[in-house]
């Protein structure tokens, strides 16, 4: 089998696009990174208590499950602690109180938090939700969700677990990792200080989590050998790392990619990796040779964010002890923690980021862009797709970079799944879908768009508006299927449409559509991916 580039100079553009507007996820968004207490147990009713490794936790029952909150799976990384691998989360006396949730960490993209002020480097912290009736030995499937944002900003608390426990008898886990610099600098200096050599400190903080959930998950009823890693976008990035990191295999069992395939997300190599970590060090005010480090970690945190406004951070960097190889390489060749694999996209992924960049298009620029970007092959991409086709030179395209990149991408990221390992292909289709609060372009529609999948996953306030009860119920159907692959490897849900495997050539895909979820073999077809497959050059 052929396997896909890794880029096409358009679809480079709009990645780089896609990793910087991920930061205005909504620059209006009602989800904070340090919620109010929410109502305490019913009266009468003892509050949870479990003992973790660390102490004693007491949660909290809320809307039919139990939650808790801010629970320390690592020491603080602050101080000395910066910039350096994870360390275990000290113990405490008593019982610790895990009824409200942690500070997001430090923001490197300062717009997806509703109270900018509501962060910390002390970060390392997860949100544990559970069926009202676990109790320790239940041994449920556990979902571990990594948030996306480019590597730069969000936190987990955006992403309550609690319908999905209640409703799928599962046990979810919501992290925070370090964003930014402070999550990943190539700098070798700091690499020398961990046994990985590696500066990909926010990789290491999701493998330590990983850990802690190994550890620690039984006490609240569900099973350390049946985790599911699970993230969308930067988030589905992480997902890949940890599938290729060698520290991370036995870590988790099943793994769950949306909105972010891993021949899209491409890791860069430590070496090229040093030079923007150079500069970004410079900006920083760290040049002395011998004393980037201790320089490092003596600014302040808001002059760490000053100095990385223009230099965006990549993620975790590949060709170190942490992450050997690209993972899409890794994957290819078979060298990778092999497991069961959820993974999809959604139906128009770049509409979100055309509104974002350019909604008032018109046919005149949408011609001169695409000839700029696609050089000899303009006239054929236009030919493919007409704005008399779309309806709108912005849907035109936002078709030509959804298909040229997400949808693309996902059909041979899961190709080289498929051939490997058991491999379940979605597209999300709700043509009626919110978007994110903040970011609907009044006249737009912006309906399937990155990152409209998950208001029907989590109990989510990110959205312009709630769901109504038809989209509620594909939200639970959606939830049925993402826990019955973490209990089993396999999405069977009784009562609900069949979801069988993708097969070797990864041509069979469920759409999920609150009217009519099916399987279709159309896939690649409906995104011109043949075409846009001899737009690029062999992988690496």
């Amino acid at each position: 089998m052929k396997r896909p580039g890794n880029r096409l100079s358009s679809a480079r553009t709009l990645l780089g696009t896609a990793l910087a507007l991920v930061t205005l996820l909504a620059s209006a968004l009602p989800a904070a990174a340090s919620s109010p207490s929410p109502p305490a147990s019913a009266a009468g009713s003892p509050r949870p208590v479990v003992t973790v490794a660390q102490g004693i936790l007491r949660g909290q029952s809320r809307d039919g499950a139990q939650e808790f909150l801010g629970v320390p799976y690592a020491a603080p990384p602050v101080g000395d602690a910066r910039l350096r691998a994870p360390q275990p989360p000290p113990r405490w006396n008593g019982v610790r109180e895990a009824a409200r949730q942690a500070l997001a960490c430090l923001q490197f993209s300062p717009f997806g938090l509703a109270d900018p002020q509501a962060v910390s480097e002390d970060c390392l912290y997860l949100d544990v939700y559970r069926p009202r009736t676990a109790r320790p030995g239940a041994r449920l499937p556990v979902v571990l969700w990594m948030h996306g944002g480019a590597y730069s900003q969000g936190t987990g608390t955006q992403f309550g677990g609690r319908t999905m426990a209640d409703l799928t008898q599962s046990v979810v886990v919501s992290i925070n990792y370090r964003l930014g610099q402070l999550g990943y600098l190539a700098l070798p200096e700091l690499g020398r200080e961990n046994a990985r050599r590696s500066g990909s400190f926010g990789l290491m903080d999701q493998i330590a989590a990983l850990q802690w959930t190994r550890q620690n998950i039984a006490s609240f009823g569900g099973n350390p050998g049946n985790v599911a890693v699970s993230g969308q976008s930067a988030g589905s990035g992480s997902v890949c790392a940890l599938l290729t990191a060698p520290s991370a295999a036995g870590l988790f069992h099943r793994a769950v990619l949306q909105s972010g395939p891993c021949t899209l997300l491409r890791t860069p190599d430590s070496a090229s990796a040093e030079g923007p970590a150079r500069s970004f060090a410079a900006h920083a005010g760290c040049t002395v040779p011998g004393e980037v480090a201790a320089c490092l970690r003596a600014v302040s945190g808001a002059a760490l964010v000053g100095a990385a406004r223009t230099l965006p951070t990549p993620g975790p960097a590949s060709g170190d002890g942490l992450l050997p190889f690209p993972p899409a390489q890794a994957i290819g060749s078979g060298t990778w923690n092999k497991v069961p694999v959820l993974i999809g996209s959604t139906r128009s992924e770049a509409r979100f980021f055309v509104a974002l960049t350019q909604p008032h298009l018109t046919a005149e620029q949408y011609t001169a862009q695409v000839l700029a970007d696609y050089g000899a092959a303009g006239p054929e991409v236009l030919a493919r797709y007409p704005v008399a086709a779309h309806g709108s030179p912005y849907l035109a395209l936002s078709a030509v970079m959804t298909d040229s990149t997400f949808a693309c991408h996902t059909a041979w990221t899961a190709q080289l799944f498929a051939s490997q390992v058991p491999t379940y292909v979605y597209e999300f289709d709700d043509p009626q879908s919110p978007t994110l609060a903040g970011a609907q372009v009044p006249g737009l529609d912006e309906s399937n768009a990155h990152s409209a999948e998950l208001a029907y996953l989590h109990d989510f306030t990110m959205g312009e508006r709630p769901l109504t009860p038809a989209q509620a119920a594909l939200g639970d159907r959606m939830k049925r299927y993402w826990a019955a692959f973490a209990r089993f490897g396999a999405p069977v849900v009784s009562g609900q449409t069949a979801w069988p495997p993708a097969g070797a050539a990864a041509g069979t895909v469920l759409t999920l559509n609150p009217s009519a979820t099916r399987t279709t073999s159309s896939f690649g077809e409906d995104h011109q991916c043949a075409f846009w497959r001899t737009q690029a050059p062999r992988p690496l």
